[in-house]
């Protein structure tokens, strides 16, 4: 039953973080999940000290922290690669003084070991919710992304749009955190969508391969926990990364 529920939180998460994935690539912001990742540290510590589910610690800390960065933005005008930096990177320092030693690991690679009902449930809920949204939006943030002036000419609220869009991937990281860690969320959006660049011929391809990605990666990594006894965190990458590797050979 524990190896069910781990599967099916998987191949949600791991399908809605291609799916989402596949647009952070195309806005050139994949590195972005990985700075996100270190930001749900601190939300990954109180969840830990104060026993209660580290994806909903992660999920609370991030908007916290992403709704600072989206305001320091409107303020300073910095670029927000630049603001996730510095925000994540304090958050990181300040985790650091608080997370318990033998706690680390789950802090940084994942724990499926844990998995609930009804977390499996709220799991699947949530990523459901960011595919619906990031697919709405998607072709208003592709077009923000080429040009900002053409997008306000279409009558598109680039600030309330970007802030969605940055709501999506904070919650996609916050689930990410369940599975892969903290230090691997990156992974878990990019390497689907660099997958799915090689086997798409258009838009819509390209956005459902990545989902279709990573969630066989999720699924193949989840497995091979299951016989080895090995993290499924690293494991989950390494399949992404493989299929990644196979899909070279049949680049379009």
């Amino acid at each position: 039953m524990h190896l069910i529920l781990a599967i099916i939180m998987g191949i949600f998460v791991g399908g809605s973080a291609g799916y989402i994935g596949s647009l952070m690539i195309t806005k050139r912001m994949a590195l972005m999940g990985g700075a996100l990742g270190h930001l749900t540290l601190p939300g990954i510590t109180l969840a830990i000290l104060y026993n209660f589910d580290v994806s909903i610690g992660a999920m609370l800390f991030l908007l916290f922290g992403i709704t600072l960065i989206w305001i320091l933005e409107q303020k300073t005008k910095l670029h927000i690669e630049n603001l996730t930096a510095i925000v994540f990177s304090v958050s990181l320092s300040i985790a650091f003084l608080f997370l318990p030693k033998e706690k680390t690991s789950l802090a940084l690679i994942g724990d499926i070991s844990q998995i609930s009902l009804t977390s499996t449930i709220f799991t699947i809920i949530i990523a459901l919710i960011i595919f619906f949204t990031s697919r709405k939006l998607y072709s208003d943030l592709i077009l923000i992304r080429i040009s900002q002036d053409i997008a306000k000419s279409e009558g598109i609220k680039i600030r309330k749009n970007n802030f969605i869009y940055l709501t999506c991937i904070s919650l996609m990281v916050a689930l990410g955190v369940r599975i892969v860690g903290g230090l691997m969320t990156a992974a878990l959006v990019a390497i689907p969508a660099a997958t799915s660049t090689n086997l798409s011929k258009n838009l819509f391809q390209y956005s459902y391969i990545s989902m279709a990605a990573g969630s066989f990666s999720c699924l193949m990594g989840i497995i091979a926990f299951k016989f080895t006894g090995i993290a499924a965190g690293p494991l989950i990458i390494i399949s992404s990364g493989i299929l990644f590797l196979i899909s070279l050979f049949f680049r379009k």
